[in-house]
Formats: C-alpha cells, structure tokens, sequence
C-alpha cells in the first residue's frame, strides 16, 4: 500500500465514476482501476461495488476512504510543517469564506496579510458556511473566516472583531427620519427582506426578527447582497446590512438610507477557525493577528450612516430704527 493507492481510492469515492476519478488523479482510467484492484487484493476486502452507471464504494470501502483522506491530509501537514520550519512566511494556506463577508472583507484585508507575508500563497474559496465547515472536515481549507457560534468541537476559533448592522430603508419609509434614534424595538412588527436559505446572515437576521417580535417579507428571498440593496432602494422593502458591505470600495446606492442604531446595534461575531488538530496552528494564529489589523473605521457604523440633511432656519428679521 503507498500514498498514490490511498489517492486513487479517496479520489473513487469522491467523484463515484473511474473515469473522472482518473482525470482528477491526471492518470488513465485503466491505471487507476488496475491500483484499486491491486489494494483490494492487498486487504483482501471489496472496497468497490461496480455497477453499469456509477461506482459505489462498500461499506468497508467508505470506512477506508474516510481513513485514507485523514491520512492524506495528515502528510500534507507534515509536508506545510517542513517548508515552515526552513520559512515560516513561505507555502500556502487555503482559506474558506462565506458570501456575505469575502467580497467586503477581503479587499481591506489582503493588503495586510501582503505586507505581513510576502512570499504566502492564499487560496480563497468563498463558499456558504455548511460548505466551509465540511471542507475543513475534509482537510480541503487550512482555515476559515466565519460567524460564531458555531458548535463544531473539532474546530479552534480565535475571535476577529464584531460587525454591526445598519438597517437599510429607503427614502420614503418612515423609519428614514429615524438616524440616531432608531432602536431595535422600532422594528416591532416590521417585515424585512432577507436571504435564500444556507446563508448565515439570514440566520442572524431572523434572530434579530425573533427578538423584536419582526417578521419575513413574505415571497421574497435574496441571492446576495446586492439584490438586497437594490430592493430596498425600490422601496419593496427593508433589512439589516452588515457594515462593511456599505463600506468603500463599495459603491452607494441612490435613494438607500441607511440608519445606525441607538445604544449596542445587532452585529455578527466573527471568528477564524481551524481543526485543533492542524499543524499550522502557530502560523494560523499569526494570520489571524493580522486580519485584527483592520482600519477601525471599516467597522464604525456612524461614518456608514446616511447624514440627515442640515435643517434650514428662517433668516430672522431685522429691525431698523427710526431716526
């Protein structure tokens, strides 16, 4: 048994056909069928259920698959262990981010993890939250950029920053005259338009929603950001935006107002996270201290609020005397 049969096999269970199974190993179909053959006979256990349509691995197959993957994912540590300890600021960290936060986030960010680690290559793969965390599982991210909590015991998180919320409306809503004063209690009975299912944002939301006794904009779910603002703007609608999605180099929107909330706003926790068990633990906690690093500004709702227009006062009269 050696390294590229535990390969093959996690690639067979994976993609379930030979054939791409054999185009993500980037050998021939025939070559992996034949090393499959060759470490079943070497266990002396089936791990494969050829079928005329897909391949489906046996019970035990699974079970070795699962095993095989922990193993290689173990070698590649050992691999990332050994090209740190001749640079530490040197080989790549493969990073997981979440819709809602990577395409604001990001562009403040990476700058900084540049600046701090030149020679570094990070791969970013923006993915839903669900997604991150089974590739974490898997061994396929180094780290992720997510909102806590999370409930995940295999996984250290080291807490980046706390983001507020703005609520968005437009310019015709009557929340709109509300900058400064508005207070969660005035969304009481409020419907808000938020995101398809499997985005954390909606789920934070809708625990604003339950708290305040406000609802789901009925008929309405989002696919990004993006739509959301424009919805609002055309007066469908209001919700919560988070800070830095209103934040340059984002561009503003007409008729969008945005209102800071009076006293501590809804915000969302947001952490870097790992497997405890991760060999790069030293070096993930140096990059997390470097996402600390954000310019303050990015996360101060008073500067993204929507200034109130200056209130005009009547010129005064004045009196001349009589001579």
């Amino acid at each position: 048994m050696n390294l590229r049969d535990l390969q093959y096999l996690v690639a067979l269970a994976e993609h379930r056909h030979f054939g791409r199974a054999a185009e993500a190993c980037f050998v021939s179909q025939p070559t992996l069928s034949t090393q499959i053959k060759k470490l079943e006979d070497e266990l002396g256990v089936p791990l494969v259920e050829r079928t005329p349509r897909k391949v489906l691995l046996t019970e035990v197959g699974r079970d070795i698959a699962i095993r095989a993957r922990d193993v290689l994912n173990q070698i590649e540590q050992i691999r990332g262990v050994a090209r740190r300890t001749l640079d530490p600021e040197s080989g790549t960290v493969r990073l997981g981010i979440f819709p809602t936060l990577g395409p604001y986030l990001l562009p403040h960010a990476l700058p900084l993890v540049r600046s701090a680690f030149p020679r570094l290559e990070l791969l970013l793969v923006e993915e839903k939250t669900e997604a991150v965390l089974r590739l974490l599982r898997e061994g396929k991210l180094d780290a992720g950029i997510l909102a806590l909590p999370l409930h995940e015991d295999s996984l250290h998180s080291e807490f980046l920053f706390e983001e507020p919320f703005l609520l968005a409306v437009s310019g015709e809503h009557t929340l709109a005259h509300k900058q400064g004063l508005l207070k969660l209690a005035d969304l009481t009975n409020q419907n808000l338009l938020l995101l398809e299912d499997g985005h954390c944002l909606r789920d934070q939301a809708l625990e604003v929603c339950h708290m305040v006794g406000a609802g789901e904009h009925s008929g309405f779910r989002a696919t990004s950001l993006e739509t959301l603002r424009q919805m609002v703007a055309a007066n469908v609608g209001i919700t919560l935006l988070p800070v830095t999605a209103v934040k340059p180099p984002v561009a503003p929107v007409e008729g969008l107002h945005l209102i800071e909330f009076k006293g501590h706003p809804p915000s969302r926790r947001i952490a870097m996270v790992w497997r405890k068990s991760s060999a790069m633990t030293g070096f993930l906690k140096q990059l997390a201290e470097v996402f600390r690093q954000l310019p303050a500004d990015l996360l101060d709702a008073h500067t993204a609020a929507t200034p109130m227009p200056a209130k005009i006062t009547a010129p005064v009269a004045r009196k001349t005397a009589r001579r």
